[in-house]
């Protein structure tokens, strides 16, 4: 499907769409494309109701559909969060916004995917795109800008930045992505309060140089993210096979950035920075590769498997993927990579 194709399926969803209900990701590119799914399906006279994911990040938790299930949708939006072929509320039709490796839909649901495009864009692209054909947005441009740096940097190839740059510059929406991503990755996780920010302010030097509230949390989380980090870059790696192993525990979301500097230090291994501390309970981690290795194929091969299995392993990208195991699985995960008892958890 083509962009062409799938502005017409878009606008042919939402025109169904009566008690629409929105969730996104909350990094730069799903707040960005929540905030420009909610202003769209405004502009369009409807009353959207925009939720952004938990923690856990996985619109198919209990707690998600739970959520979802109170705001009595007729429509659903899943916009940065994947594709399964699960329906997500049985009997509500879904139209699921992406660009990472997806699944088949569910029965019935639609996937409006660029994983197969050249270049691959973020959703927030798409949602920019998709809403455009149906109601002006010009004003928000910048916001799905946002989406596209936080995810592929300043450099990705799409005229939408480009303009983007020009008119806002560079170093504002570098700096509002910086702090739109604090949000998710302070031990105190607020990411609406983010998406609040992008609908409060005109433009990114604007939100960048505001003393509300919000902006003003996001400087706190992102002073706290920096001591994390300092903290963190003391993990060394360890080695087995082709997969290099750092390990820290923090509150704070910062394995995600952990792996990206290890990726480049070590670009012939399978980076994976697991975090015992961001979840009670659980070991969330992200894992990155470089040139042709597929760190999400490698993650798939090696999941571990069993009834018992808590938690997941392998979606994402092809270079930038990660999970989410209870300390048992994550034992079973490690040990299938190869890993000695000397890395394993106690349980």
């Amino acid at each position: 499907m083509d962009l062409t194709a799938a502005r017409e399926a878009y606008a042919a969803f939402t025109s169904q769409a009566t008690r629409p209900t929105a969730l996104h990701d909350c990094d730069a590119d799903g707040l960005s494309a929540g905030v420009i799914w909610q202003r769209t399906l405004e502009r369009l006279g409807r009353q959207p109701q925009r939720l952004v994911t938990d923690r856990a990040r996985n619109a198919w938790s209990e707690a998600n559909r739970e959520r979802l299930k109170e705001t009595r949708p007729d429509r659903l939006f899943v916009l940065d969060l994947g594709c399964r072929s699960e329906p997500l509320l049985a009997g509500v039709p879904t139209c699921l916004v992406d660009h990472h490796r997806p699944e088949p839909p569910a029965p019935g649901d639609l996937l409006l995917s660029g994983y197969e495009w050249d270049p691959i864009p973020t959703t927030s692209w798409l949602a920019y795109e998709l809403g455009a054909a149906l109601v002006d947005l010009q004003d928000l441009e910048w916001v799905a800008a946002l989406g596209v740096v936080g995810d592929l940097g300043e450099k990705a190839p799409f005229e939408l930045l480009a303009r983007a740059k020009k008119t806002y510059k560079a170093r504002y929406l570098k700096e509002a992505v910086v702090l739109l991503n604090t949000a998710r990755r302070a031990s105190t996780y607020g990411p609406e309060r983010a998406a609040r920010a992008l609908l409060e302010h005109a433009d990114p030097a604007a939100l960048v140089n505001s003393d509300s509230s919000d902006v003003e949390f996001l400087r706190a989380c992102r002073e706290e993210i920096a001591g994390a980090m300092n903290e963190g870059k003391k993990a060394s790696p360890k080695f087995a096979g082709q997969a290099a192993l750092i390990q820290v525990h923090t509150p704070c979301q910062i394995h995600p950035l952990l792996a990206q500097i290890w990726r480049g230090r070590l670009p012939r291994y399978y980076v994976i920075v697991a975090n015992t501390g961001y979840m009670p309970g659980r070991v969330n981690f992200s894992a990155r590769s470089s040139g042709p290795l597929k760190v999400l194929d490698f993650l798939q091969q090696h999941r571990p498997q069993g009834d018992d299995v808590v938690g997941e392993v392998g979606n994402g990208h092809d270079q930038a993927s990660g999970g989410s195991l209870d300390a048992t699985s994550w034992n079973r995960f490690l040990t299938g990579l190869g890993f000695g008892a000397e890395s394993l958890l106690q349980t």
